[in-house]
């Protein structure tokens, strides 16, 4: 069993609390399963193959999920991309691949897919134990973009992969400034997609004018308070009446908030979108 305080135990059994295990070789789920069981997990589902991983991550909504990186007809970069861009329940579930191949190649793939850990073949108790307290102790805020979906990749935590992955800019600003920041970039290129991504397009712009709103009051901006309700408004009258949000509506809500970017901030950092 896990060792730790009380408090992060009762964290670490809600994450452990519906597994599922996505892998096409047997011996290797088999593993994998039994050093769940150890670490306490109560509930573990075992899938071989993409359509019943994603049959079973609709019907169980796991806490968390391990997938194998690749296999014969298998892509567990695509089907974290798939659950992170669906509707079910799971879709924010923390996901921890595992595999051999853990070049910069992969690790980077898997960040920019949506995973959270990344877990190298073969491991040890310990390192699966690492994994999982990084999951269920360490939280990551979640960017909701619309190329992007999954945890802050800012924060991708391997210990396999010690590339110059930061920002620049995450040294210059405040973390609230980045937050603002980071939400208007998003805004811009959400509304962009309206039209060839439209579902996810209308996810993230929710998204962001709620972590907008959240930012502005923190910072006490109440120009950026009132620009972020309009939007706010927009999004909801449209939920009242069942009606799509006009275009033009959107764009001028959107337009007002990304004038709140700084001049400089896209040449700065890298979009999250």
């Amino acid at each position: 069993m896990l060792t730790a305080s009380s408090s992060d135990q009762r964290k670490i059994v809600r994450a452990l609390d519906r597994v599922l295990v996505v892998d096409p070789a047997p011996a290797a789920s088999r593993l994998l399963s039994d050093l769940l069981n150890h670490l306490g997990a109560r509930a573990i589902t075992v899938e071989p193959n993409m359509r019943r991983a994603l049959e079973a991550a609709r019907a169980e909504n796991p806490s968390i999920i391990f997938t194998e990186f690749a296999g014969q007809a298998f892509d567990g970069l695509e089907l974290t991309r798939m659950i992170r861009r669906s509707e079910m329940a799971c879709r924010q579930a923390p996901v921890i691949m595992v595999t051999s191949e853990a070049t910069a190649v992969a690790i980077v793939g898997a960040r920019d897919a949506g995973v959270h850990e990344f877990l190298r073949k073969p491991y040890t108790i310990k390192d699966l134990t690492k994994r999982v307290e990084a999951v269920a102790l360490r939280s990551r805020d979640w960017v909701e973009a619309v190329q992007y979906i999954g945890p802050d990749r800012r924060r991708f935590n391997s210990a396999d992969y010690k590339g110059p992955r930061k920002r620049k800019s995450d040294a210059e600003a405040t973390p609230e400034a980045a937050k603002i920041n980071q939400a208007l970039r998003i805004l811009k290129s959400a509304i962009l997609a309206i039209d060839s991504d439209p579902r996810q397009a209308l996810r993230a712009i929710h998204a962001q004018s709620v972590e907008l709103a959240r930012a502005s009051a923190a910072t006490g901006d109440m120009k950026l308070a009132v620009a972020a309700g309009a939007l706010q408004r927009c999004l909801a009258k449209a939920v009242e009446t069942g009606a799509a949000v006009p275009r033009g509506d959107l764009e001028l809500c959107v337009r007002d908030l990304v004038a709140f970017l700084p001049p400089d901030a896209e040449g700065k950092a890298r979009t999250a979108a």
